[in-house]
C-alpha cells in the first residue's frame, strides 16, 4: 500500500515571460545582464543567479517610498530641461546679466543647459534600471548615494524653478509661445509613441492576466491559501487597472486634444502675411562688435529695414552710442584705465572715450558673444579689431545714405551730469544737425513728445505697450514691445486698430516664423544673416491637412493598439489551453498515485512548460 505524505507545487515562470527570459539568454548573458542592473541601481555587483520570477516586486517600505521621489525628479529635470531649451532665444540676454554680477563674461548658459542635461539623463537612467528590474521581479534597493542624489536633484531643480517663478516670470510666456508653434507636431508624435508604449503595456497586462489565472487554478480547499490566493489575484487586478486606466486616459485626450488647440502657424497659405522686416539690434552683433560701425554697415548689407542702437551722453554733451553701464565688455578699458572700468560711461569726455579700442574683444577674444556665430575671415577680423565708439552723427549719416529707418533707446544721464535735463533736447538737436530725412526717425523715448512733436513733427513716433486709448490720444501708430507680449491673443487687439507692431528680440527661426504667421510687421533682430534667408515661415501646415494627418493619425493608431492587445491576447491563450492540458494530465497523475499505481519523480513538461515538481512521495 502506498502513502503519499504531501504533494508540493511551486509556481514557475509562464510562457510568456519564460519566452522572453529565452530571448534574453540567447543574446545576452543572463547573469551579466541582472547584475549589471542590479550593481548600477544599488552598488551591489554580486552575480546573480536565475531565479523564479515574482509577479510583484518585493522591496523595503523606504525603497517603496523613495521610488516616487525618483519619478518626481525625473519628471523635474525634464521639465526644466524643456522649459531652458525653449529658452534658447533668451541666452545672450543671460549671459549678459550674469556678466553684470561676476564680471566674467561667458557662456554661462550653455553651462546651465549641459547641467540639465547631466541630471535628466541621470534620473532617466536611474528610472530605467529599477522599471528593468521590476520587470525582471528583483528587489529595489537604490543605493544611499543615488538616494542623496536623487533628494540633491529635486532640491537643484526646486531651486531654478523657484528663480524661474520669482524673478523671470515672463519665462513662461516663451514656453506658451513655443507650444503653439509645436503643439501640432508634439501631438501628431505623442500618439506615434502612445503606440509604440502599448507594446510593453499589452505584455504586461495580459501577462498579470495569465498570473490571475494560474493562481486561480491553484486554489485548493485549504481555507488560509484559498483567502491568500485571492488577496493575490485582487492585488493583480488591482495592478492591471493602475496600468490600463492612465494608458487609455493618455490616449483618449490625445485623439481629441486638437479641437482645443490653437496655433497661428495653422491657416490657409493665402491668410498669411508677408515676411516682416528687420531691425539690426546694436547692427548686426554675429558679424561685427556691437554698436560699432562695422556692425551697421553689416547690417545695411544684411538687408536690414532699419537700425536699432542705445544712445549715451559724455561729460561734455556729445551723444555716443552704448548700451552697458560700464565699458568693461566692449572695450579695452582695463588695459587702459583699469581702476574706472565700472565707472558709468557717461561720467567720461569724448576725448578719453574717442580713443578706446571698441572692437579687439569682438575679434581675438576666444569667447564670443554669440556661442552659434560663424568665424569671422581675416579682412573681417581686421576691420573688427580697428572699431572705435561711434557718435551718434556717424549712425544718422550711414542712415540717411542708405535710407534706413533709426530707432534707439536714449539712457538718460545720472544726478549732476551737465546734461541730466537737457539730454533730450541735445539729441534731437543732433539728429536735425545731420540733415537727415525726418520720417527716417522711429522716436522711441516717451518723455516730452509734445517737444519733440513741436521741434520735429516728421519724426515717426513709436509707442510701448501703451493702452489703444493712450496711442489714439497720442496719435502713434507703431509699437515696439517684447516678444512676449504675442502670447496674449497674438497681440490683436492692436493689430486690428492698424497698429504697426515691432517685436524685439527674436532670434531663433521657430519664433521668427510664428511672428510671420501672426502677421507682425516687423523684428528687431541679432542674427539678421540667418533669418533673412527664411522664404517661408517654418512649422507652417494648411487646416485641412493637420486634419486629415489628425483623423488619419489617430484610426491607424487605434487600429495598431488594438491588435497589439489580441496579440499578446492570443499568445497567451495559447499558453492557457497548454495550462489546462497539463493541468487534466496532472489531475490523471494524482489518481493514478492515490490508486498506488504510479509514483512520478520528475518534473513534468509538456512543450517545455515546466509546472510542478512532486517531492517527498514516501514508502508502502
Amino acid at each position: 500500500m502506498q502513502n503519499v505524505d504531501r504533494i508540493e507545487t511551486e509556481p514557475q515562470e509562464t510562457g510568456r515571460w519564460r519566452e522572453f527570459n529565452s530571448w534574453i539568454e540567447r543574446n545576452f548573458n543572463y547573469e551579466c545582464y541582472i547584475t549589471y542592473l542590479s550593481g548600477c541601481y544599488s552598488c551591489k555587483w554580486e552575480a546573480k543567479q536565475k531565479e523564479p520570477r515574482r509577479p510583484l516586486c518585493c522591496c523595503s517600505l523606504i525603497d517603496q517610498l523613495f521610488y516616487p521621489w525618483l519619478i518626481a525628479a525625473f519628471c523635474l529635470t525634464v521639465l526644466l530641461l524643456f522649459v531652458w531649451i525653449e529658452s534658447s532665444n533668451e541666452y545672450n540676454g543671460f549671459n549678459w546679466v550674469v556678466f553684470l554680477g561676476t564680471g566674467v563674461w561667458f557662456f554661462w548658459s550653455l553651462v546651465l543647459l549641459s547641467l540639465f542635461w547631466i541630471l535628466a539623463i541621470y534620473t532617466s537612467f536611474l528610472l530605467a534600471l529599477g522599471l528593468l528590474l521590476c520587470w525582471e521581479g528583483r528587489e529595489l534597493s537604490l543605493h544611499w548615494c543615488h538616494k542623496v542624489l536623487i533628494l540633491l536633484v529635486v532640491g537643484i531643480c526646486s531651486f531654478f524653478f523657484w528663480l524661474l517663478f520669482t524673478y523671470w516670470k515672463e519665462r513662461w510666456l516663451t514656453i506658451g509661445l513655443s507650444l503653439q508653434v509645436f503643439a501640432p507636431y508634439i501631438h501628431l508624435g505623442s500618439i506615434s509613441m502612445m503606440v509604440m508604449v502599448a507594446w510593453p503595456v499589452a505584455f504586461y497586462v495580459i501577462h498579470l492576466e495569465g498570473e490571475a489565472k494560474i493562481r486561480r487554478y491553484k486554489i485548493t480547499s485549504n481555507e488560509r491559501r484559498r483567502n491568500k490566493m485571492c488577496n493575490m489575484i485582487t492585488k493583480l487586478r488591482a495592478l492591471q487597472v493602475a496600468v490600463v486606466l492612465p494608458f487609455f486616459l493618455i490616449l483618449l485626450c490625445l485623439y481629441v486634444v486638437p479641437w482645443g488647440n490653437h496655433s497661428p502657424c495653422i491657416q490657409e497659405k493665402d491668410k498669411l502675411g508677408p515676411k516682416p522686416s528687420f531691425f539690426g539690434h546694436r547692427g548686426a552683433p554675429m558679424l561685427g562688435p556691437e554698436n560699432t560701425m562695422m556692425s551697421f554697415e553689416k547690417a545695411v548689407e544684411e538687408g536690414a529695414f532699419g537700425l536699432e542702437s542705445d544712445v549715451q551722453i559724455s561729460y561734455d554733451k556729445v551723444p555716443f552710442l552704448m548700451h552697458d553701464y560700464n565699458l568693461r565688455r566692449t572695450t579695452n578699458i582695463m588695459e587702459v584705465l583699469p581702476n574706472a572700468s565700472l565707472r558709468n560711461p557717461t561720467v567720461f569726455y569724448w576725448d578719453f572715450l574717442s580713443t578706446l579700442n571698441a572692437g579687439r574683444w569682438f575679434s581675438h577674444s576666444w569667447i564670443r558673444p554669440f556661442y552659434h556665430m560663424k568665424p569671422l575671415s581675416e579682412a573681417d577680423r581686421e576691420k573688427a579689431s580697428k572699431q572705435k565708439i561711434p557718435k551718434l552723427m556717424e549712425l544718422l549719416k550711414l542712415a540717411q545714405r542708405e535710407k534706413k529707418l533709426v530707432i534707439f533707446d536714449l539712457n538718460a544721464p545720472p544726478p549732476r551730469h551737465p546734461a541730466r535735463y537737457s539730454y533730450i533736447h541735445l539729441v534731437v538737436s543732433e539728429i536735425l544737425d545731420s540733415q537727415i530725412e525726418q520720417h527716417l526717425i522711429a522716436w522711441l523715448p516717451g518723455s516730452e513728445r509734445d517737444y519733440i512733436k513741436d521741434r520735429a513733427p516728421g519724426f515717426q513716433h513709436v509707442g510701448t505697450f501703451y493702452t489703444l486709448e493712450e496711442l489714439a490720444k497720442q496719435n502713434i501708430t507703431r509699437i515696439n514691445v517684447d516678444y512676449k507680449r504675442l502670447y496674449y491673443n497674438g497681440l490683436r487687439e492692436y493689430k486690428a486698430a492698424n497698429i504697426s507692431i515691432n517685436l524685439y528680440i527674436i532670434n531663433e527661426p521657430w519664433l521668427f516664423s510664428l511672428a510671420w504667421c501672426s502677421r507682425i510687421q516687423s523684428v528687431t533682430t541679432d542674427n539678421i544673416q540667418v533669418l533673412n534667408k527664411i522664404n517661408h515661415p517654418y512649422y507652417f501646415m494648411t487646416p485641412n491637412f493637420y486634419i486629415l494627418m489628425w483623423i488619419l493619425l489617430d484610426c491607424a493608431s487605434a487600429v495598431f493598439i488594438v491588435a497589439i492587445f489580441y496579440f499578446h491576447w492570443w499568445r497567451e491563450s495559447q499558453s492557457e489551453k497548454v495550462l489546462k492540458g497539463i493541468s487534466s494530465y496532472a489531475g490523471k497523475v494524482r489518481g493514478l498515485m492515490d490508486s498506488h499505481l504510479f509514483i512520478p519523480t520528475h518534473c513534468l513538461r509538456i512543450q517545455g512548460f515546466p509546472l510542478m515538481f512532486l517531492t517527498r512521495v514516501q514508502g508502502v
